[in-house]
């Protein structure tokens, strides 16, 4: 039964017309959105409820009330913390049994704090490793290479090889099964799947505002929305410590993200939705809010050559003429064509994927889309978890001085998906296509998604429209404070988008509590990275895994 032929009011509405669920709807009985437990695997989005007390449900027949909505959201399984302490009865409340509309904030607040009986805020501080049911990490990346060019992965493993905060951010596998057993909410929002540090950037929207944003949604589904926090601020740890800074600046950076996360999320809940949903962080003004004047002179130089950068000084970097013919350049073992590039086999497969993508688009956009023609097309391995997947780029121009690259890549299956209760009914293309349009304050206008001849899934996005990418690498402890806020302050943007600002505030309250449970949180976990990483290079020592540079 798929999700459309749910109820559709409340915060989480959006993410039951993706996705399909089991469901329970009766008189007193609430319809849940929860995690789950990963060891079961389960597909189903939500558990049926253990039968109430025989007077509570006479009680609720004789009210004649409504399915509640907001408890929707909340898991009747035990929670999944590890602290035997963080176990409560489950949450009742009378103003449940109204629908999301009609519930005022103060309502919906009181119902964020009320989940903190289900999941204390302390409990999110602990992360313990169980070392014999623990998934072996090495295992799930040899695992999670299945399908990919098999010529490519030792380049994958060669990139996570080269520091511990390289092999974070190639394994959100690894997390994803460490966050599955971990204390949480099991109030669903629209998540990125892969929220470190790295995938957040500044870019050019189709009204050519420059935002700063989530800009990596490969393994967008579903999930509770503290996983996302928790992987962004485990990775300020890690980087923080790539860049040699101490552990306690680190630990400073990840509760800096929670911070503003709180104060965003507390600021969106008392907008209008439309006015939430208009809301974006312009990148312009966050260099004029930069501090550092070294660093606020390098992002407006960074910012300055982005924007001159055009289509065809893009084709100059990647693309050159043969015979009088525009071509893509190959750069093995990082840009090639495949082997029978050009034959009439080959010719018609990419015509038939053209005409997939092309129905993705809006009506307007197939009107411009259709003023390109391509010409080539070509691999391009890119990133660190990426790599081995089938990511290229294509080569179209409208006239002969007027190039587009577009970007094509591979969806495969979330690495949230085998840990949730939610089931993926359409194809992956279109989940993380979906995912990004929901996450996103705005979206690439050439963004869609199609299904090759072969049966794989595919999205399609501009290869650059005015990237700038966050130059982590020569942050300062100060410098790593001041991203950490800009990333807090769109992730909550994100999650706002699909949640409910006013749950998610309740929870978090105004103090610092959930943020320093969070920040101890992302310090266990760095140091688990790092072995992990440790697991890799010895593997690589055995002779058990292959890498190559590049």
């Amino acid at each position: 039964m798929t999700s459309l032929v749910l109820e559709s009011k409340g915060s989480n509405r959006f993410i039951r017309h993706l996705y399909v669920g089991k469901t329970s709807l009766g008189t007193g009985d609430h319809m849940e959105l929860a995690m789950g437990n990963k060891k079961d695997k389960a597909r189903a989005a939500v558990q049926e409820l253990t039968e109430r007390p025989q007077a509570e449900t006479q009680k609720a027949e004789t009210q004649n009330t409504q399915a509640p909505h907001l408890s929707e959201h909340v898991s009747q399984q035990e929670p999944k913390s590890v602290v035997p302490k963080f176990r409560p009865e489950p949450i009742e409340a009378e103003y449940l049994n109204k629908p999301t509309h009609m519930q005022t904030r103060k309502e919906r607040y009181e119902f964020g704090r009320a989940m903190r009986l289900k999941c204390a805020r302390e409990a999110h501080a602990e992360f313990t490793v169980n070392k014999a049911g623990r998934e072996n990490p090495v295992e799930l990346l040899i695992e999670s290479s299945e399908g990919r060019l098999e010529h490519l992965v030792p380049i994958r493993y060669g990139r996570m090889l080269t520091s511990p905060f390289a092999f974070f951010r190639g394994a959100a596998n690894i997390m994803a099964s460490d966050l599955a057993d971990t204390a949480a909410t099991d109030y669903a929002v629209q998540s990125c799947g892969d929220c470190h540090l790295m995938n957040f950037g500044a870019f050019a929207t189709p009204e050519r505002n420059i935002i700063f944003d989530i800009n990596d949604f490969d393994e967008t589904f579903p999930a509770s929305w503290e996983w996302d926090l928790k992987r962004l601020t485990a990775s300020f740890v890690i980087a923080s410590l790539n860049n040699g800074h101490k552990l306690s600046d680190g630990r400073k950076a990840a509760m800096q993200v929670v911070q503003c996360y709180r104060d965003r999320m507390k600021e969106l809940s008392e907008l209008s939705t439309l006015d939430a949903w208009y809301s974006y962080l312009d990148y312009k003004d966050l260099i004029e809010l930069t501090s550092d004047k070294q660093l606020k002179k390098l992002r407006k130089k960074v910012l300055e050559k982005a924007l001159k950068r055009d289509s065809f000084e893009e084709f100059v970097k990647l693309g050159h003429v043969v015979d009088g013919k525009p071509r893509i350049k190959d750069q093995p073992p990082l840009i090639f064509h495949v082997e029978d590039h050009g034959s009439p086999e080959q010719i018609e497969r990419i015509e038939e994927s053209i005409s997939r993508y092309r129905e993705s688009l809006s009506m307007d956009k197939r009107v411009l889309f259709d003023r390109y023609e391509m010409v080539d097309n070509a691999i391009k391995v890119v990133g660190v978890g990426s790599v081995g997947t089938v990511c290229g780029i294509a080569l179209l121009f409208a006239a002969e001085d007027d190039p587009l690259f577009l970007q094509v890549k591979e969806a495969r299956t979330s690495v949230l998906e085998r840990y949730s209760h939610f089931k993926n009914e359409t194809t992956n293309g279109q989940r993380v296509v979906t995912g990004q349009r929901l996450m996103q304050a705005a979206s690439d206008m050439f963004l869609g998604h199609y299904v090759s001849t072969t049966g794989k899934h595919y999205y399609v996005r501009q290869l650059r429209d005015v990237k700038v990418k966050p130059l982590v690498e020569i942050f300062t402890p100060e410098n790593m404070l001041g991203y950490a806020r800009n990333c807090g302050w769109a992730l909550a943007g994100a999650h706002a988008r699909s949640g409910d600002a006013s749950i998610i505030s309740g929870y978090i309250g105004k103090g610092d509590v959930f943020a320093e449970a969070i920040g101890e949180f992302s310090v266990k976990y760095a140091e688990q990275n790092k072995e992990d990483h440790t697991r890799l290079v010895e593997a690589v020592r055995e002779g058990l895994i292959e890498v190559m540079t590049g």
